[in-house]
């Protein structure tokens, strides 16, 4: 591979856990006005509302949450209420950086087989917070904080990066936005699930697509690179012929 693109959020780093128990704060607040499946509903559909408005992430998240038990509470919620709505924003906002499992020595693996490039979307202080948190920075020849991700943001990517689609790969949780539009965009793509995912992620997997493959983890992308272009070589090493692996047989 020319281009190893990675997410973030979830994928090097625990990200729902934190979204999650903040949701369930939000829920416990609101039980007073309304059960729980009710209000998780409607923040949903609230959220779902304020993408294109306040975009992905903490900061839209909070808006959302205050929205929400504006309309379930009414004139009833207390003004308290909307200060604990924003003292949870805040502490999501400062979560700690939890990497998942040896993410640092799968990054070690995968820099050998390609340039790193980090595509992650949400709010640009939060991410590059997060990122400079994570001490992961440097493993990364390029970083893409975006708004959103689609086909077009993807070609967009490619070409800034001077590869070809098929020369890249996007690895990442999120069916709706990892993995479609880099398909859509002609690269190959590595689903890596995770549980408690946002219901706004997820899409129908592709059936038989022969550059779409489901990992258990991250940990096993290399081993999947592998399969398409050959072991990577380390410096020094070469082919039995006694040739070295030329560039332009590498996927």
């Amino acid at each position: 591979m020319d281009l190893i693109c990675l997410d973030a959020d979830d994928t090097l780093w625990h990200n729902m856990r934190h979204f999650q128990a903040t949701e369930d704060a939000l829920l416990a607040l609101l039980r007073p006005f309304a059960e729980a499946g009710v209000a998780r509903a409607a923040l949903e559909a609230c959220e779902s509302r304020n993408l294109k408005l306040y975009g992905y992430g903490a900061k839209g998240f909070t808006l959302s949450m205050i929205e929400t038990a504006l309309e379930l509470g009414g004139d009833s919620l207390p003004v308290s209420a909307v200060a604990d709505i924003l003292a949870a924003g805040r502490k999501l906002l400062a979560h700690p950086v939890e990497l998942f499992a040896d993410i640092e020595g799968t990054l070690a693996e995968l820099a050998l087989r390609g340039r790193l490039v980090l595509v992650t979307k949400g709010d640009l202080l939060h991410q590059e917070a997060k990122l400079a948190a994570s001490g992961l920075g440097d493993r990364f020849s390029g970083i893409e904080i975006v708004s959103d991700k689609t086909a077009d943001t993807f070609r967009r990517l490619f070409a800034r990066h001077g590869v070809a689609p098929d020369r890249a790969v996007m690895a990442g949780d999120s069916m709706r936005s990892d993995i479609l539009p880099a398909l859509e965009a002609g690269a190959w793509a590595a689903f890596v699930p995770q549980e408690g995912g946002w219901s706004h992620e997820r899409a129908a997997a592709p059936v038989n697509h022969p550059r779409f493959r489901q990992l258990s983890s991250l940990a096993d992308l290399p081993g999947w690179l592998d399969t398409l272009s050959g072991p990577a070589k380390t410096p020094g090493t070469r082919l039995s012929d006694g040739a070295d692996h030329p560039a332009d047989t590498e996927i």
